[in-house]
Parts: structure tokens; C-alpha cells; sequence
């Protein structure tokens, strides 16, 4: 099994603004005043195409899907958080907590792939858990060591733990579970989506450790990345709330690879972070201050891998 891949899917955003359902417990989401919705939406287009041209320039395969049915899908930039793409053919659809996100589930999207030459045999559907108020955020709330089988996932409102042991049970992946918290107000509060904490590459994992505050399962957490031959990159809950854990590694052309993520999230980084980051891997950033003050994600919110085979 592959842990990064050379395609990706994105989608253009549509009707783009601090979406009110998610503010709940997404503390990363800003208000922006003064400013229109037409501008609002011009300045994050122009921020998704800036992005998207900068990906294939390096050689990744990015398919972009841009919804005209006109529904009120503020997050519709944010896809892996209700689809991922596995290498048997298998297509997860997952239970969102937001009653507004759960429109971006369009089934068009699965036939662009498909037009794409993208097999799907079949798909995981746990959808009918937001019926119980459970929810599973994707490839948000749960990250994927597709190499070594393991699934890291920070419960919150938005993870479920009965869901992702059943993902993990569907999907064989061992879980690897614990809770990661944020200082709101002075209180600590669990961070909505784990990969707003953590980033996993092929031999390196980004990580908030001060945000597990039970010990056990930080150490656990850390046994578990050690064991798999990933170096540590410790990041801090300022760095977080810049997104430096929104981050993921991709392959480009001539099998380089690179990690993704936003400028904001790249200022925050040390000289020492950064030079680390660059012994594993390129290094590729860009503007996203719109989407993420808007959306309160970033760059690896933005892209839903692609593993599925092709005809």
C-alpha cells in the first residue's frame, strides 16, 4: 500500500463564508467584516486557482469539481471530509455533523472520476449514522498510515469512537485513538479534526503533542509513529492555530515528493521545523488566508487523495 499519491480531488468553492453550523465547535473559523459575498467568494476562487495552478506545475494530477446546482454548500472546498479513495476500488462516504455540509455529497462527483478512468467497485456508506448523531469527518478526522495499516483519530464531536473502530474493523486498520485539546476561553476544548493537529507522511509525522493531555495516550501515540520509522516533528498549539498541521505529502512529477500546505501554515514553522521537513520532503505552500479564516482548515482540508485504480 502506497502512502501518498500523484492525484487529487478539489472542488471549487461555492457560496464560501463563515459557515454558522460548524462555528459550534470549529474555534478556528473568523469572522470577515466589511466585505461583500460576491468579493468574499472572488478572493477565495482566485486564492483555490492560485493553489490548484502551483500543484500541477509541480506534476500533480489535481481534478477539480465545480458544483452548478446552486445548493448552500459554504465548505464545499473541504472534500475529504465526507469522501476518500482507497487502492481496492472502495469509496468511503461519511456521516457529517454540520446538516448544511452533508449537501456536498454529490453523487457527480463520483461520475467525473469515473469519466476520469477511475474504478470504484464499492462503496463504504456511513451515512446512516447521522441519524444517531454520530459522526466520522473523513479523512478530517481520521489519518491514515496506509502503509503500515494504522489509523490515528482524535475523538471529538465530529469522531466518533464506535464509527472509527467500525471503519477500522471495514477497512483493516489498526486504531490508534486518543483525544487532542485546544485552549478556548481557558478551558480545553477537543480540536474538531485530528488532521488539524497531525500531518502523516511516508517517514515523517507533524504533530501537537501538548494537545493530548492524557500521558498514556500520548505516549502510546508516540510508541506507535516510532515503531513505523517516522520522525517526530513537534509542532505548538499557536503553530496549529496557524494550520501547520494541516499539511499533507503528495507525489509530483518524476516521483518527487512534496508537502502541501498554506503559507500561513509555512510563516509559523521554525528554521530547525523547516529544515527537517525538508530532509522527507519538498516543500510547497500558498496563500489560503480567505478559506482558512473562512472555513477554519487549510490546505490538506482542501485536497481528498485519490488511490482508486485506473482502467
Amino acid at each position: 500500500m502506497q502512502q501518498t499519491t500523484n492525484t487529487i480531488l478539489m472542488v471549487r468553492p461555492t457560496n464560501i463564508r463563515a459557515n454558522e453550523q460548524t462555528a459550534i465547535n470549529n474555534h478556528y473559523q473568523k469572522e470577515i467584516h466589511d466585505v461583500t459575498q460576491l468579493a468574499l467568494q472572488l478572493k477565495a476562487e482566485k486564492e483555490f486557482d492560485t493553489f490548484v495552478e502551483k500543484l500541477r506545475h509541480v506534476g500533480i494530477n489535481v481534478i477539480v469539481f465545480e458544483a452548478n446546482d446552486g445548493l448552500d454548500t459554504p465548505d464545499a472546498h473541504f472534500p475529504n471530509n465526507w469522501i476518500s479513495f482507497h487502492e481496492n476500488g472502495v469509496v468511503g462516504l461519511y456521516p457529517m455533523f454540520a446538516e448544511n455540509r452533508r449537501l456536498e455529497r454529490r453523487e457527480d462527483v463520483l461520475f467525473q472520476l469515473e469519466d476520469e478512468g477511475f474504478i470504484i467497485n464499492h462503496i463504504m456508506d456511513y451515512r446512516t449514522a447521522e441519524d444517531e448523531g454520530m459522526f466520522l469527518e473523513g479523512t478530517g478526522a481520521l489519518l491514515l498510515d496506509r502503509a503500515n495499516r494504522k489509523a490515528y483519530c482524535a475523538l471529538s464531536n465530529r469522531a466518533d469512537e464506535e464509527l472509527f473502530i467500525e471503519f477500522c474493523e471495514d477497512f483493516e486498520f489498526t486504531p490508534v485513538i486518543f483525544t487532542a485539546n485546544q485552549t478556548v476561553d481557558g478551558k480545553r476544548e477537543p480540536i474538531y479534526h485530528t488532521n488539524v493537529m497531525m500531518c502523516l507522511g511516508e517517514t515523517f509525522a507533524v504533530i501537537c503533542l501538548a494537545s493530548i493531555d492524557d500521558s498514556k495516550e500520548r505516549k502510546n501515540v508516540i510508541k506507535n509513529l516510532k515503531e513505523d520509522g517516522k520522525e517526530i516533528i513537534d509542532i505548538t498549539e499557536a503553530q496549529v492555530a496557524n494550520f501547520a498541521g494541516n499539511m499533507l505529502q503528495v507525489r509530483g512529477k518524476d516521483d518527487r515528493h512534496f508537502v502541501i500546505m498554506s503559507q500561513s501554515a509555512y510563516d509559523s514553522l521554525t528554521t530547525l521545523q523547516v529544515k527537517t521537513l525538508e530532509k522527507h520532503s519538498e516543500i510547497l505552500s500558498s496563500s489560503l488566508s480567505i478559506i482558512e479564516a473562512c472555513g477554519g482548515g487549510s490546505a490538506r482540508c482542501m485536497m481528498a487523495e485519490v488511490f482508486l485504480p485506473k482502467t
